[in-house]
């Protein structure tokens, strides 16, 4: 390898982290020596996979994220916290939902987009009303441990204790005392991501948000997942 080589693979992996987009229309040069430079291309994902950071390839383009338990890239659960504007850590599990719902909205898993253009807030209230009910009643036939299910009770009860809008509150406003003010956080955060984008109220998937959640179904599941798809 030339040091030519090695100082366009270090330009790729400064450009992701620090937040351009590496694509077929932006920072062009650098997309095209990652897809026909094959030595560029090992060294990126080398580079990228020992740094505990995944690296996705989405629709010509480029997207990265925090692998697991990345503590310098990733958000410790108080950073979480202050990010989304959450204050204790039931809230920040029910937050944990509350993208869990969203993400079902526009797939169900890694083969199966439900072709939804967007959602609203009050979709999403809807989901995990259903979603918490299910939940609660197959507890016995899921195999919960104790540890699960009181987790799935206190979700239950911080999202049951709010109202769907708090007085003097509009649909739109975030806050942590109602249900759509919850919701609208959980937005404004994944906005904030560069995950979806939003236009009067209507949230929108970006191509980062598709390229995650693909890979997210193939690489991670967890546990919620197999609880929500009714697996022991």
């Amino acid at each position: 390898m030339t040091d030519k080589e090695l100082d366009k693979a270090l330009d790729i992996v400064s450009a992701l982290i620090t937040g351009e987009e590496v694509s077929k229309e932006v920072n062009i040069s650098l997309y095209e020596e990652y897809e026909s430079n094959g030595e560029v291309y090992d060294v990126v994902v080398k580079i990228f996979k020992k740094m505990n950071i995944n690296l996705y390839e989405y629709n010509y383009g480029l997207y990265i994220s925090a692998g697991e338990n990345n503590k310098v890239f990733g958000y410790t659960n108080e950073e979480l916290k202050k990010e989304i504007g959450v204050k204790l850590n039931r809230e920040l599990y029910l937050c944990y939902f509350i993208i869990y719902n969203i993400i079902t909205k526009f797939y169900r898993d890694s083969k199966s987009y439900t072709f939804v253009e967007y959602v609203k807030i009050e979709d999403i209230i809807t989901g995990i009303d259903n979603s918490l009910k299910t939940v609660l009643n197959d507890i016995k036939v899921l195999n919960m441990d104790e540890v699960e299910i009181n987790s799935f009770k206190e979700i239950a009860l911080t999202w049951e204790d709010m109202p769907i809008i708090g007085q003097s509150e509009g649909m739109s406003r975030a806050s942590r005392g109602s249900k759509s003010g919850f919701v609208k956080l959980v937005f404004n955060f994944l906005v904030n991501q560069e995950l979806l984008l939003e236009s009067e109220g209507r949230y929108y998937v970006k191509d980062r948000f598709k390229a995650l959640i693909e890979n997210y179904f193939d690489d991670y599941k967890g546990r919620i997942y197999e609880i929500m798809k009714g697996e022991n």
